[in-house]
């Protein structure tokens, strides 16, 4: 069976043609106040954002868990469907690029809906743009893949993994050293579950 050109994917929250946006990611990083006020808070309300969504549109109650590790990262694992992963006209995965280039959604609309800190979203890059390194594991029902990125840039392909059962998105990521720590813990989003640990 022939695949649809990528050139002809429909587009609805990223650009499926273009995996990474350098000036965008470049723009996040020169205005950290703007895209991520209150530091790294904002970056893991940017990440729930997304399970939020998925469990509003699919009329469930979504889980979440929020691991802090001693190396700085912090994880945020859920147990939605994964990130939507195609494939292209000549045989190659693709998962869409919604860490390396903008949330066509929200990141320039100026009335964009405010998290629960009080600031708007603007996307999954400004996650991965504003930290050391992401790291996205990806589980669907027609496959498993990781993805390392540095400063919101792939630093890896998509690494295949053996499928354990179930479906979902981890990200984690170690924020700049210059953002404000976490320190509160304002996580309520209206159709998740959320665990700290």
């Amino acid at each position: 069976m022939t695949q649809p050109s990528r050139a002809d994917w429909i587009n609805t929250t990223h650009d499926w043609a273009a995996a990474v946006d350098q000036e965008h990611l470049a723009a996040i990083r020169a205005d950290v106040e703007r895209y991520a006020p209150g530091g790294v808070l904002h970056l893991v309300l940017e990440v729930l954002a997304y399970p939020d969504d998925e469990a509003e549109s699919a009329g469930v109650r979504g889980v979440c868990s929020i691991t802090r590790y001693a190396d700085g990262s912090i994880a945020i694992a859920d147990n939605g469907r994964g990130t939507d992963t195609r494939v292209d006209e000549h045989g190659t995965v693709v998962k869409k690029p919604i860490m390396a280039t903008k949330d066509l959604r929200f990141f320039d609309d100026p009335v964009a809906p405010l998290l629960p800190d009080g600031h708007p979203r603007r996307g999954m890059s400004v996650v991965a743009a504003l930290s050391e390194w992401l790291v996205h594991t990806n589980r669907r029902v027609n496959g498993s893949w990781t993805q390392r990125y540095e400063h919101g840039i792939p630093v890896t392909d998509l690494e295949p993994l053996e499928s354990d059962g179930t479906t979902g998105t981890t990200v984690r990521f170690r924020p700049s050293v210059d953002l404000a720590p976490l320190t509160t813990y304002p996580f309520a989003f209206p159709h998740l579950d959320i665990t700290v640990r």
